[in-house]
């Protein structure tokens, strides 16, 4: 085949992927509760959940925090755009953008921008003082910020869905 597929994803079976849908749900979940709601014996899904976990798989356990009750429920997205594209310059975006308060992500990217942030903040005014204090002083290496605001979200991030035929992936030319 021309398919450029992962081992890891290959080596799953219906079970693997019922514990990784459920765990994505609520990883708080018991391993008693999990092996039932998988079909599997306690001992069995332990085996499979600490397998997943040496694949790399299943990276870590983390609560999803609700920013709204902690007063950051606006999510910005900012393209940035830096002075230079030298290794220096990358390396000192990637310093500052580590301090800035609120930042959830920040991807380097192709493309009209060099990276794109999400940030969440309380409001615009939090956001206007934040990148006056933090973005403009901290990223020297900067020559532009282009902002948008976020008006909803229609997508979970923390799921990954698996294909009902196997992977997708990219075809070798």
């Amino acid at each position: 085949s021309n398919t450029v597929t992962s081992p890891h994803i290959e080596a799953l079976d219906r079970a693997d992927k019922a514990i990784l849908r459920a765990l994505q749900q609520d990883a708080s979940i018991s391993n008693v509760a999990l092996a039932a709601k998988v079909n599997l014996s306690p001992p069995a899904c332990l085996r499979r959940v600490e397998r997943l976990k040496e694949m790399g798989l299943i990276r870590g356990i983390v609560a999803l925090l609700n920013p709204s009750a902690l007063d950051a429920g606006m999510l910005v997205m900012i393209g940035v755009v830096l002075d230079r594209s030298t290794p220096e310059s990358f390396a000192q975006f990637e310093t500052a953008a580590q301090q800035v308060s609120g930042c959830m992500e920040c991807h380097v990217v192709t493309g009209e921008f060099d990276y794109f942030m999400l940030v969440r903040t309380r409001d615009s005014q939090s956001f206007n003082r934040l990148h006056a204090e933090q973005l403009l002083y901290t990223c020297p290496a900067c020559a532009r910020f282009v902002r948008s605001w976020g008006c909803g979200r229609w997508c979970r991030p923390t799921r990954y869905r698996f294909s009902p035929n196997g992977p997708r992936h990219a075809r070798r030319q």
